[in-house]
């Protein structure tokens, strides 16, 4: 049975890959970067099946064949994927390598029994020297079938480890300098900027557009089971990316995604920013974990989003709104704050400030703290209105 469902979009990008293959013009490395979700690594994989295909086609692999099936199904011996893990704890020196190789395997045979995957912006995984290096020494082997073995390395702007030490790049950029024969590579990145410029400009980029929204929805109702309506919901705020739509649905006994747990906790930010006393931004800042500041990243972003959404609402462009499902509430908050639009914009460098504190481990508390303050600063001075709270 395969592990990897069909990929959902980007033909284009498919068709430009497949004509490069059959006129032997496909670089050696490439760069596939777009939206967190997007389906970058599905693609990649699909490239890397092309790539092994016994009997490629115009249109891409003929998905018959040993090495397409070995493909789908996250088995074939020169198909490796690597992507960001947990630091293995208490393992250091030598023994870290073969510990990473070890939950890089284990964390595939899970992929091969659910290979859904919901896109939560954990920022307490990297792609850490010992799993490049073991990445290394199997591309100096050769080929397990044919001539050729591909090298997926997804999320690679996780290639600087949260310590902000530079060596697993640069272990990858020697072997991007000095590719061994036989060996192609496929980097995805959702933020492209964050890698080395030198790795940047060793591989070939194409950009993943989203998604259309009523695909994104398709797609969770045929593969994930879900209802039409949570389906629709789900799309509505994926911004054209699965992996992101999978981040909005609950969980089992009823809990709230990942990423809709991350949105609601945003919005508690918003609202304490534009209450009239502090004490509401108070209890939020006491509220979050002291020690798991890097797992919640994409929470400033989402924070940006309903910052976004209050400024089209103050500006008449509720069509614009992402949280539709929240257009009341934030109406609400438009209109008692008497929100000027163009305030926003002021908000971003603190959201800019409160990520790079959180990739840099400070306590979540001290940072929510310092950002619901520059937020009052930046949003301006609360309206009381009369009536209301």
């Amino acid at each position: 049975m395969n592990a990897l469902h069909a990929v959902v979009g980007h033909e284009d990008v498919r068709a430009s890959l497949a004509r490069a293959h059959r006129a032997q013009g496909l670089p050696a490395a490439l760069l596939l970067h777009g939206l967190r979700g997007i389906g970058k690594q599905r693609l990649a994989l699909w490239a890397g099946q092309l790539m092994l295909c016994e009997a490629p086609q115009d249109t891409g692999p003929c998905g018959g064949c040993r090495s397409c099936r070995t493909a789908v199904g996250l088995e074939h011996p020169d198909l490796h994927w690597y992507f960001p893990l947990p630091r293995p704890k208490g393992v250091a020196g030598d023994r870290l390598a073969d510990a990473l190789e070890s939950a890089r395997n284990e964390a595939l045979a899970e992929m091969r029994v659910d290979p859904l995957r919901a896109s939560e912006g954990d920022e307490l995984r990297g792609l850490y020297l010992g799993l490049i290096q073991g990445l290394r020494r199997k591309a100096q082997l050769r080929p397990s079938r044919g001539s050729v073995q591909v090298f997926v390395i997804a999320d690679a702007e996780y290639l600087v480890p949260q310590e902000a030490s530079p060596e697993a790049a640069n272990a990858l950029l020697k072997l991007l300098e000095e590719p061994p024969s036989g060996t192609r590579f496929i980097l995805t990145s959702s933020e492209p900027g964050r890698l080395l410029a030198t790795i940047r400009s060793r591989a070939v980029p194409l950009h993943l557009a989203p998604l259309p929204r009523d695909r994104v929805a398709a797609f969770l109702v045929s593969e994930a089971g879900v209802d039409e309506p949570t389906a629709a919901w789900a799309a509505g705020l994926s911004q054209g990316s699965i992996g992101r739509a999978l981040g909005f649905l609950p969980q089992e006994g009823g809990a709230a995604g990942p990423l809709e747990a991350l949105r609601r906790t945003a919005l508690g930010i918003v609202e304490a920013a534009l209450a009239p006393g502090r004490a509401p931004g108070f209890a939020l800042a006491l509220a979050q974990a002291s020690g798991q500041a890097r797992s919640v990243v994409e929470m400033y972003s989402f924070v940006e989003e309903w910052l976004r959404d209050l400024s089209a609402v103050a500006s008449g462009a509720e069509e614009k709104v992402l949280s539709q499902d929240e257009l009341p509430r934030l109406r609400q908050l438009a209109a008692a704050r008497s929100l000027d639009p163009s305030a926003v914009a002021a908000a971003l460098p603190a959201l800019e400030e409160a990520r790079e504190l959180s990739r840099a481990n400070v306590n979540p508390q001290l940072v929510v703290s310092g950002l619901l303050r520059r937020l009052r600063r930046a949003l301006g001075p609360a309206v009381p209105v009369s009536g209301g709270t």
